[in-house]
């Protein structure tokens, strides 16, 4: 009897990855930004993508509706203008193009909202306010809170770090 022998099996193609999505929540604040630039250069290197969040809180207590509204429109509204300003800086430094998000809520909640709604989030990327400040509400909150339920690596960047820092880092 001939020797049959099978034909090779190809070579396991490994499935691409997708694009890991850093979350950054941004508030237009100069730590924030140095968040961004923080999760920009992880994006850039792993071939990640960025996505903005900002959080409008709503206001306690609101007694009347119409107001309510009105205030609600203009904080959605400068919350828009900080996304596309931070959006601008970067495209401009990275070459990125960020999902930009609005989520109106605690800010905790929205944050743990987001990351069970999209399972492309890889990291949350968090500032840190400089020790003269004191810790964020959202920090403290993250730290006390959130331990258990993140599905996600959590990086709160000191927002005192200088461009340099962020090279030596990322």
């Amino acid at each position: 009897m001939a020797d049959e022998t099978l034909p090779p099996e190809p070579a396991a193609v490994p499935k691409p990855r997708p694009a890991v999505k850093f979350l950054v929540c941004v508030d237009g604040s100069a730590h924030s930004r140095v968040a961004v630039r923080y999760a920009c250069r992880r994006a850039r290197a792993r071939g990640g993508r960025v996505t903005l969040l900002t959080v409008i809180e709503p206001a306690e207590n609101q007694h009347w509706m119409s107001v309510g509204n009105l205030m609600a429109e203009e904080l959605r509204e400068q919350a828009e203008q900080v996304l596309q300003e931070i959006a601008a800086e970067v495209n401009a430094f990275a070459g990125l193009m960020p999902e930009l998000l609005v989520r109106v809520g605690p800010i905790g909640d929205e944050i743990l909202r987001q990351m069970r709604e999209d399972k492309d989030i890889g990291m949350i990327v968090l500032a840190a306010r400089p020790p003269s400040e004191g810790p964020g509400k959202l920090v403290r909150w993250l730290a006390s809170q959130l331990a258990g339920e993140l599905l996600v690596p959590m990086t709160i960047v000191p927002g005192n770090l200088s461009e340099d820092d962020l090279l030596r880092l990322t």
